[in-house]
């Protein structure tokens, strides 16, 4: 039995009058009145002082690097991004070096994250064997490995064989997990460099059409209907594709096959929600990313379909890159920006401060959606006496600037540098122990 801890003068959900909270053994034991009445001996005390608490964040979309390419990550550090940015569990995808196509090398993630102990890191396991889109990787072994992966990826490529797409949904139905598609025709993206659009016309970049996005989630949609089966589409980026979900969601159950039982869910990431192509005007290739910066109608777009549901979560894309893959010619330049630190606050910019969202929504869309999404019982509960105690402590009226030097993270290729945002997690709790506190990771 480890000590109790008191959180004091909280306001969960940022609701009513603070109130104190106390945690044991990992599990909320009494809120309010009734935790003037624990057992405080020996307990360790965070002032909260009117902080905001929502269950941790959980990120379905991750990448940690580890192994392969420790130079820009590691499961160590991107594990402190993710404490220091409100996550309790993060998702670790499978474009490693080698890559997460089998038990071994899904055990190594999942162990290296146990050891760590920071938050819970979920490895995702490739859907195709290298991630060549040909055959299909060992889902099984995978699953009953102990990491006990239940989400499927090929993440940086997409699963562009209908076939094998129908199979991976197939298979990952009787594993009970989730196949989560990286949208994107490939015939239709060769050489593409920026969206398509206005923008990438003046500045001479080959464009990247929304519809190479919008027609692999719509056949992936019909699928996953047709075979009663979960799909999950990342980092949506096109008003089109909100479109294609919210007609998807919105079929009449029997429409085809087994439709009822399929289930699908999406996420968009912070980026996308905030950034346009005009960002591109400097050819600054931290703004490289895939899919592409889109239009500004797109990110409008975008955050309606959040706050409505038809998009479910919000999902950081986290892609941390060596200086000399990002500080080179665009065309050179690797696709990708951190998120983990940045996201709380640029959903409060983009989804709490234009009233699109209230807190309740804020722990909606980072942590309880895709904590139904993934699977996990433990993450995305709510704040109450007998849950687990996964938390974030966030102070709304902060202001802070990023800088990326001053990051967690191995790399610095944040697009928001030196741009001030509001919002700022203070502390987290993973499993009833603080693991970060006013900027400072607590191993």
């Amino acid at each position: 039995m480890t000590s109790p801890l008191l959180i004091k003068g909280v306001r969960p959900y940022g609701e009513g009058a603070p109130v104190d909270l106390v945690v044991r053994d990992g599990v909320i034991v009494a809120i309010g009145a009734e935790a003037s009445a624990a057992d405080l001996a020996g307990a360790e005390v965070l002032d909260a002082g009117g902080l905001v608490a929502l269950p941790g964040f959980v990120d379905l979309h991750t990448h940690l690097r580890e192994p392969g390419r420790e130079d820009t990550e590691t499961i160590a550090t991107g594990s402190a991004a993710a404490a220091l940015g409100g996550y309790t569990a993060v998702f670790a995808m499978a474009n490693t070096d080698p890559v997460a196509d089998n038990a071994v090398v899904v055990e190594h993630v999942w162990r290296r994250g146990r050891e760590v102990g920071l938050v819970d890191v979920r490895p995702v396991g490739a859907v195709t064997v290298g991630l060549k889109g040909e055959k299909l990787a060992e889902l099984g072994t995978m699953a009953r490995s102990l990491a006990g992966v239940r989400v499927f990826s090929d993440d940086g490529h997409c699963v562009f064989d209908p076939l094998v797409m129908r199979r991976a949904l197939e298979y990952t139905k009787a594993l009970g997990g989730v196949v989560a598609q990286h949208a994107e025709e490939p015939r239709l993206t060769v050489g593409a460099q920026a969206h398509e659009g206005e923008v990438a016309a003046r500045l001479g970049l080959t464009g990247w059409p929304a519809v190479a996005e919008e027609s692999i989630v719509a056949r992936d949609c019909l699928l996953a209907q047709h075979v009663g089966a979960r799909l999950h589409v990342c980092h949506v980026s096109t008003a089109g594709t909100a479109d294609v979900l919210r007609w998807a969601k919105n079929r009449p159950a029997g429409v085809a096959g087994r439709m009822a039982e399929a289930v699908i869910s999406a996420e968009v990431t912070p980026h996308h929600l905030l950034l346009t192509d005009e960002r591109l005007n400097g050819y600054d290739p931290v703004n490289k990313v895939n899919p592409p910066l889109r239009s500004g109608g797109d990110a409008e777009a975008l955050r309606r379909a959040l706050a409505e549901g038809v998009i479910d979560c919000v999902a950081t894309d986290h892609a941390p890159h060596a200086a000399q893959d990002k500080d080179c010619e665009w065309s050179a330049a690797r696709p990708g920006m951190l998120g983990l630190q940045t996201a709380l606050s640029v959903v409060v910019r983009t989804m709490v401060e234009t009233g699109l969202l209230d807190w309740r929504g804020v722990a909606r869309v980072m942590s309880e959606r895709p904590a139904e999404i993934a699977g996990l019982p433990d993450h995305g509960r709510p704040i109450a006496a007998g849950e687990p105690a996964n938390l974030v402590l966030v102070d709304p009226d902060a202001r802070w600037t990023v800088r990326g030097a001053e990051l967690a993270s191995l790399a610095t290729n944040t697009p928001y540098e030196g741009m001030e945002l509001p919002a700022r997690v203070v502390g987290t709790v993973f499993h009833g122990r603080p693991t970060a506190w006013d900027g400072k990771v607590r191993h």
